[in-house]
This record gives structure tokens, sequence and C-alpha cells, in this order.
């Protein structure tokens, strides 16, 4: 593997910056409420339900804007292409439906809780001091400022990510020899293919994946997830809440759009050398970090910016996440046995379980460090196996009154099975790059010859030959590696369904069951 220039004063300078002003704006909060001398739990968790519409949907777009984002997305569009980008159309059905069908009801209903990655060491960074300098901040501006300093941090945060994304394209495109010069490679090289209408469900992305199965993804995410869910509830009225939604939505749509065309340039850049095939890098997380650190080799600070940019989103994700588990543990489970307590002690405890939790994150990603996963797919899936069954629970409940318990409860544990059971097989017997539709990238100027790829690419490839017992016929094999190698996007789509169809039948089959 090539040496590469890591990190320099600058970019730590950069990187530094970003982590102080998401500190900063933590800590005004924090004093702003103090000074007031009124706050109440209900602030702390959902802003006083007081915050305007265009804060709340850039927060909204950059909770799930991580480094999935910053590193998966680039690496999707330099493998398969800028089709990726009908995963915006996904996004646009899913905001559709959560403006109109999630939104109201729990506007209206006006509760706190839904229920009454990490970058490889590519820059030189050491992994161990970003991801605690990262965990300890994000933990400390959530703990002391709660969901206004969740919201406004993440408005600086998306702009630090579209700034990194700017700058990445313009660089990366005047090094190609402009836009025409990007899109002409581009073309030649089957990178522009926004016709690809195949119905083949093994095909990773095709117009019906990232529309119909992306937009059951994104729906999981946003319809019923207690972290987006808090986010619009905190909104003045409901009719902002869907304002932040369409402010959620353009926010995506860009980042999106940013990621992918980089995801082209570099496709473009590295026409004659892809550096995964060389043996540059051991896996497609690393196409991003390792064109970065090309590219910006002589302009220091810029490298900097790029890992502020992954770990703004990271920030976001993980703040979310701690105020979202904090509420729910608060309003689900402590607050209908502390209804005498005073609202400052409310607070207290409050900030004590963001704190907890935010110790809990640190440790947990400490813990999947060790895990070898592909951002986006690997966080797609999981939001599949979770997300997906809790879709389905959810619209049984207010979409169909005929639903009882036991339906509810059955379908619910069929869900988490199916998409359980989807998930692991796909991980044991993962499908070939050309099942998956894999666009051809080329070695033929890297200066050596390629005689072996890495590790990592030669496992996918020789995986699916694994036999899954001796005593199966052949048909009845690779039926399973078909129904495997589905397109993640659709795991939770299947969830969903899977929750529905059995809970109906249940509950018929039951019949009306007395609530208790």
């Amino acid at each position: 593997m090539e040496d590469r220039p890591g990190f320099v004063l600058a970019d730590y300078a950069v990187f530094a910056s970003m982590l102080m002003v998401s500190m900063i704006i933590g800590l005004f909060q924090a004093l702003k409420k103090k000074k007031s001398g009124n706050a109440t739990a209900d602030d702390f968790f959902t802003g006083g339900r007081s915050m305007p519409a265009v804060p709340v949907g850039l927060s909204l777009c950059a909770s799930f804007m991580s480094a999935v984002q910053v590193l998966g997305v680039p690496a999707e569009g330099f493998r398969y292409g800028f089709k990726f980008l009908y995963m915006c159309l996904g996004q646009s059905i899913n905001s559709l439906l959560t403006a109109y069908f999630f939104l109201p009801v729990f506007f209206r209903l006006g509760i706190t809780s839904t229920n009454q990655v990490r970058m490889k060491p590519t820059t030189g960074l050491n992994m161990w001091l970003s991801l605690f300098s990262t965990g300890i901040i994000c933990t400390v501006y959530t703990t002391l400022g709660g969901m206004k300093a969740v919201i406004w941090t993440d408005v600086f945060q998306i702009v630090v990510m579209l700034s990194g994304f700017m700058a990445i394209y313009i660089h990366g495109t005047v090094l190609v020899g402009g836009p025409s010069r990007v899109l002409e490679i581009a073309s030649n090289g089957s990178r522009i293919n926004f016709d690809d209408f195949n119905a083949d469900p093994r095909q990773r992305y095709t117009f019906w994946s990232l529309t119909v199965g992306g937009s059951m993804v994104w729906l999981s995410m946003y319809g019923v997830n207690q972290a987006q869910v808090q986010r619009y509830i905190s909104c003045r009225t409901e009719k902002d809440a869907q304002l932040a939604l369409l402010v959620n939505q353009l926010g995506l749509c860009l980042i999106v759009s940013g990621a992918a065309t980089c995801g082209i340039v570099m496709f473009a850049y590295y026409i004659n050398c892809d550096p995964l095939k060389s043996g540059k890098i051991s896996s497609p997380d690393l196409y991003m970090p390792y064109f970065v650190l090309e590219i910006f080799s002589s302009h220091p600070g810029f490298p900097g910016l790029f890992l502020a940019c992954a770990y703004s989103g990271t920030l976001s994700t993980a703040s979310t996440s701690i105020n979202a588990m904090a509420a729910v543990t608060m309003e689900d489970l402590l607050k209908p046995h502390l209804c005498h307590m005073t609202q400052k002690k409310l607070i207290l405890i409050s900030r004590g379980f963001s704190f907890l939790y935010g110790v809990g994150c640190i440790t947990v990603a400490a813990l999947s460090s060790k895990l070898d996963w592909g951002v986006l797919q690997g966080s797609f899936t999981v939001m599949g196996v979770v997300s997906g069954p809790l879709l389905g629970v959810f619209i049984l409940g207010m979409f169909f009154p005929a639903t009882n318990k036991p339906g509810a409860f059955s379908g619910i544990f069929v869900g988490f099975c199916v998409s359980l059971w989807l998930a692991v097989g796909s991980t044991i017997y993962p499908p070939s790059e050309e099942t998956m539709g894999v666009l051809p990238s080329f070695t033929s100027e890297c200066g050596f010859t390629n005689i072996s790829l890495n590790t990592s690419y030669n496992q996918d490839q020789q995986s699916i030959s694994v036999p899954l017992h001796p005593n199966i016929e052949w048909s009845v094999k690779m039926g399973l590696h078909n129904f495997y190698s589905m397109s993640y996007l659709y795991f939770g789509a299947m969830a969903t369904s899977s929750v529905v169809l059995v809970g109906l039948i249940v509950s018929y089959i039951t019949g009306k069951t007395e609530n208790k």
C-alpha cells in the first residue's frame, strides 16, 4: 500500500475547532435556560415545543447524515453509479407519508416518547482519541443543553458537512479536468445509469430498490423513530412541523446528491487505478478518506475539514440518540412515579440519564470498532432489523382498528425473525459482486500487475461457494442463496409487511380483546 501523508497541525486545528464550536453552542443553550429560571423537563427534551421550522428541519436532516453518508454514499456512487440519486425519490415519498400520516398523530397527542461509525485510521488520527473526544463533547453539550443544544449544533454540523462535500467536489473536478471531463469519463464507465429499472430484487441498487425499499427504510427512521419524532414535536405548530420535514427533505437531497457526486468524481480521478482493486485500500469505505488525503496532500487544513465533515454527522447522530433514550426513560419508566418531584429535580435526573447514555454510546462505539461492516449497508441493515418491525406495529395500531394485542405481539415477533434471518443469512452468504451489480473499474495504470485483490474483496467473491449443508439439494441451496442475495434496502420492507400481515391475520382469528 502506498504511503499517503497523514494529518498535519492545520488539520487537527480545523477538526478541534468544529468540536469546540459544538461545545460552545451547547454551553450557550444551557446558560440561556439557566438565566431564564423557569426551565422544565419538557424544555430539556422538546425545546419547550417552541422551536422554529428551519433549524428543526436541518436537525432532522443531520440526525441520520452521519459518517454513514460521508463515507458510504461516495463509495456506493463510485461502485454503482449515479442511479443512487433515486434514493432522493425514496426519501421524498417518506417525507410526504410522515408529514401527512404519522406527524399529525404524534403532534396532536402532545407526547414526548413514541412509546407512551467509525472512520478507519487512514488519516493517521488515533481512533481512540477521536472516538473519546467526539463522544465526551457530544455527551457534555447534550447533557447541559438538552434538545435546543442538539438542534442548534445540528444546524452548525450540517453546514460543515455540506462545506466538506463542496470542497472535495470542486478540487477533485479541477484535477480531473473540469465537469465535462468528469461526465465524459463517468458516462464511458457506465456510471450515468438512471435507466436501471431492473426488477430483480438481488440487484443492490435499481429504481425500485431505491424508491420502494428506500422509502420504507426512511419511513421507519422518520415516521416512528423516537429521535426524529422528538424533533418535529418540538416545533411551535403542526404546520411548522410539516415545514420542518420539507426543509429536512431539501437538506437530505443536497447531502445525498453531494456525496454521490463526489463518488463520481472519485471514479473519474481513479479511472485507470482503482485503489480497492489495486490493494491500496482494504474496503470500499476507505475510498473517500484515501481520495481526500491524496488530492489535498499539499493543502493543509482541508483533510481536517473532511474529518470534521464525517464527525459532524456522527456528533449529530449520537446526540440525537442520547437525548431520545433519556426522554423515553423519563417519560415511559420514571415520570409516572415521580409526579410529586419539582421541575428542577426532574431536569437534574434527565441530565443524569443523558450523561449515562452518553457513556454507553462511547462504550458501544468502542466495541463496534472491532467489527468489519460496511458503514452504509451495516447501518441500513440494522435499521431494517430494528425499526422495520416497529414501523409495522405502529401501522397496525394507527390505521387498523381491528388490531389487538395478540396480533400486535405476534406480528412484531414474526417481523423481527424475518428481518434478522435476512440480515444474518446475507452476512454469512453474501451475494457476488456480479449479482449485486458492481460496475467495472480498472487498474491498468497502477504501476504493477494486479495479481490478487485485498482480503475482504476476495472473501466477498468466494463466500458464495460455501455449501449450506451437504444433504440439501442444489436447487434449494441456490434458492436460499438467491433469497439471501436480496438487496439490503428490502429488509425493512419485508419486516414491516410481515408484521402487518401476521398481525391482521392473528387479530381477526383471535377476535376483539380488551386493552388493559
